[in-house]
């Protein structure tokens, strides 16, 4: 099975359709999630995601063309392929999106959704990077930093 076939059946039977709707912690910022997305938590413990959101990086996918965000919101490209987008009022983090503006999906942030308390939790990457606060419980796949970056390239200021 290919790596994009094992992702899929393990997103299956997360997959919905139907509207969502978030805002960031003062309320400038809304996002309405209106068509595909997962309703599942990847978790990320890298250094980067450390810094940017002080603990560890947790977000679900949605199909980007079904994303409307409004609002005072500012990004920042982090790396030679994603951006990260947040509130420029509050700071709230919104997303973690690539460059390439053609790709399907966008990440975002499940604290900015009430219905997304109820999203299982489905991964976990960089486990032997993470602070001792940070320990996921509960069944999920777990990578390391080595099993990450065996398959994805470095990235700079990781480290």
């Amino acid at each position: 099975m290919t790596d994009a076939a094992a992702r899929d059946a393990l997103i299956a039977p997360h997959r919905r359709t139907g509207r969502l709707s978030g805002r960031c912690l003062c309320g400038a910022v809304s996002i309405e999630v209106d068509g595909k997305y997962v309703a599942a938590i990847g978790a990320c413990h890298c250094v980067m995601c450390q810094r940017w959101s002080g603990m560890l990086f947790g977000s679900f996918v949605a199909e980007t063309q079904g994303v409307a965000v409004t609002g005072p919101v500012r990004s920042y490209v982090s790396s030679s392929f994603s951006e990260r987008g947040f509130c420029e009022t509050c700071g709230s983090p919104i997303w973690l999106r690539a460059t390439d503006r053609d790709e399907p999906e966008i990440e975002l942030f499940p604290g900015l959704f009430k219905e997304a308390a109820d999203f299982a939790l489905l991964s976990e990457i960089y486990t032997d990077l993470a602070p001792n606060y940070a320990c996921l419980k509960g069944e999920h796949i777990r990578r390391t930093r080595a099993e990450v970056q065996a398959k994805h390239p470095f990235v700079e200021g990781d480290n």
